[in-house]
């Protein structure tokens, strides 16, 4: 730990975690993704928000892939290249559309620095936020804490564990597409989800 606000924070997600999670595995994954974001130029306002905020989303995977939190609930993993566009989509729209009923996460195999511009105006068009999200690292507590595995497009990058679905979308890479292209291909992965959600009993087969 280099800065006080990263001990601090460490401190914080430790008690937060206490009995369940290691203080050398918080600060491990603390220290990770304060790594991953100045290689990434976030160091603004937000910077010890988004790293506890990425550190607590991997303490979350890390319990549930270890049974040491109940798999309740089904959770989908979405993983690109870059997580700066199709699976970031996938993911909101995911989380939309299935509600409480169903955890997302999203991530990449080379994260970008920052969400597709055009992705995120074309979900904002349809009421969907991407303004709180940045391009996170796949890692392997993610993968299996996922029981459905969705990549599009980064090939054998993503790590296989016995037990889980896994399934390839042929997508678009929305960047350098116009604002046109990036709509069909949003509308794309909207039918795919909701067809998988259909399949996995999160939306009635009656859904528009």
């Amino acid at each position: 730990m280099t800065a006080p606000w990263m001990e601090h924070e460490a401190i914080e997600l430790i008690r937060e975690y206490r009995g369940t999670a290691s203080p050398e595995t918080v600060r491990r994954f603390m220290v990770e993704a304060v790594t991953h974001l100045e290689s990434r130029a976030r160091v603004d306002t937000y910077f010890p928000v988004l790293a506890s905020r990425m550190v607590r989303d991997r303490l979350r995977a890390l319990l549930r892939a270890e049974g040491i939190t109940p798999r309740d609930i089904p959770e989908i993993l979405f993983v690109c290249v870059h997580n700066a566009g199709r699976s970031q989509m996938a993911a909101v729209m995911t989380a939309s559309l299935g509600g409480a009923r169903v955890r997302v996460r999203s991530a990449g195999s080379m994260p970008a620095d920052e969400v597709n511009p055009t992705v995120a105006a074309v979900m904002q068009e349809i009421g969907l936020d991407l303004a709180e999200e940045f391009p996170k690292p796949l890692t392997d507590e993610a993968v299996r804490a996922a029981d459905v595995v969705i990549t599009m497009g980064c090939g054998d990058a993503c790590p296989v564990f016995p037990g889980k679905r896994y399934l390839d979308w042929e997508l678009d890479d929305p960047s350098g597409q116009s604002i046109e292209a990036v709509r069909v291909i949003r509308d794309d992965i909207r039918g795919r989800i909701e067809t998988l959600l259909r399949e996995m009993g999160i939306l009635q087969a009656t859904s528009a």
